[in-house]
């Protein structure tokens, strides 16, 4: 990489001041040298705007009068991102701590793999040190499903090559500017969930590549914004979302097979997450 390119670091808060602290925290350790951080609140009530802009006095913070959710949030990250000039866009979930060389990685491959439009990092569970999260997604037509490469896997390098991905989680996801210029934004008729994927979607059927990158290695607290795993608001409206995400991109060969695989689906779903949850 000759040099590097400006990096907008867009980070979303709703109601969520110590988590965003924390993230901030490992951002300030990060070694590459061309970026800068932009934090979203979405309408806060706990007072984080005060409490960031108190221990990070010189924070450029984006205050939205009402919640616009991930998608609406994210977009006016990135359309002042864009104003800045940036070259890339990384939206970064607040209950995320990252590696300090993980945008170097990010980058690196952005720039060296060619016709690169979204990468994504490893994500490990938060308080895990090798318990992967997302090592790559898959997109399921015929079974009305999408999910992560990887997911609760001990991880002993078995993820450890750069690859094409079906779609980057908007956990973490590096954006280069040219997407945004030609595929747009976020998609927000999608009221949580299902965004990456259809914004992964559109960019790849626009030519470019979805990579996911090992060497960037992020840890995320999962779903702190949804109540965890097995709540009543992540599961209904990842459904839903899901259901959107079909409608639009499934052929009419796939909904033979769509519903009774989407049933089996939500159960596995459930009892491997009540499996975990157990563990712990």
């Amino acid at each position: 990489m000759k040099s590097a390119p400006f990096v907008c670091i867009i980070v979303l808060n709703w109601n969520g001041a110590q988590d965003t602290l924390e993230c901030l925290k490992s951002l300030k350790e990060l070694t590459y040298p061309n970026f800068s951080v932009l934090v979203v609140d979405n309408a806060s009530s706990d007072g984080s705007v005060e409490t960031l802009k108190r221990d990070f006095p010189d924070l450029e913070i984006i205050v939205n009068s009402v919640n616009l959710r991930f998608a609406g949030g994210n977009n006016a990250g990135i359309k002042r991102g864009m104003e800045l000039g940036a070259e890339y866009l990384l939206l970064l979930n607040n209950d995320t701590v990252v590696k300090k060389d993980f945008l170097t990685h990010l980058v690196e491959a952005s720039e060296k793999e060619g016709n690169v439009g979204m990468v994504g990092p490893k994500i490990y569970y938060y308080g895990h040190e090798r318990l992967l999260w997302y090592a790559g997604g898959k997109i399921e037509f015929q079974k009305g499903w999408i999910s992560h490469i990887g997911v609760r896997e001990i991880d002993n390098g078995q993820y450890d090559e750069i690859s094409e991905t079906a779609y980057v989680t908007g956990c973490c996801v590096l954006v280069s500017r040219l997407v945004v210029e030609k595929v747009g934004m976020l998609d927000e008729a999608y009221y949580i969930y299902g965004e990456d994927a259809d914004w992964s979607i559109r960019t790849e059927r626009a030519g470019f590549r979805l990579l996911y990158v090992p060497g960037a290695v992020i840890w995320h607290k999962l779903s702190v914004s949804s109540g965890g795993h097995l709540s009543w608001f992540k599961n209904w409206n990842k459904l839903k979302s899901q259901m959107r995400l079909m409608a639009r991109y499934a052929r009419p060969r796939h909904w033979i097979t769509i519903p009774f695989h989407l049933v089996i689906n939500i159960l596995k779903g459930l009892i491997k997450a009540s499996d975990f949850e157990g563990s712990k």
